[in-house]
């Protein structure tokens, strides 16, 4: 019964948000209520009150299939960090480019 509830809430779909599980019929990923949740400390109330497009039921099937796969998504997590890291590292802020040509 858990796996069906859950599967109304959660899809998985090739070439849509990189093929991650995220809320049915939406560009909301798992990924983004796990980190609204435990990083950013948001209760799932919370988290519909900044998704207004999603259900409290969505929020808590996102969190069940979190932790149902949290390994899996946590490395997603962690690569998605070091590619902004070196995207970051590599293209500085336009901001930061004048910084570095006043200071120069």
């Amino acid at each position: 019964m858990t796996a069906a509830v859950i599967s109304n809430h959660i899809e998985i779909t090739a070439g849509t948000c990189g093929g991650r599980p995220r809320i049915a019929g939406h560009r909301i990923t798992v990924q983004n209520i796990a980190i609204c949740y435990e990083r950013m400390g948001m209760s799932p109330d919370e988290i519909v009150y900044h998704y207004p497009s999603i259900t409290l039921a969505d929020v808590h099937a996102a969190l069940a299939y979190y932790y149902d796969h949290v390994e899996e998504i946590r490395k997603d997590i962690e690569s998605d960090e070091m590619f902004a890291r070196e995207i970051k590292s590599k293209h500085p802020s336009l901001v930061q480019q004048k910084l570095s040509r006043i200071r120069g």
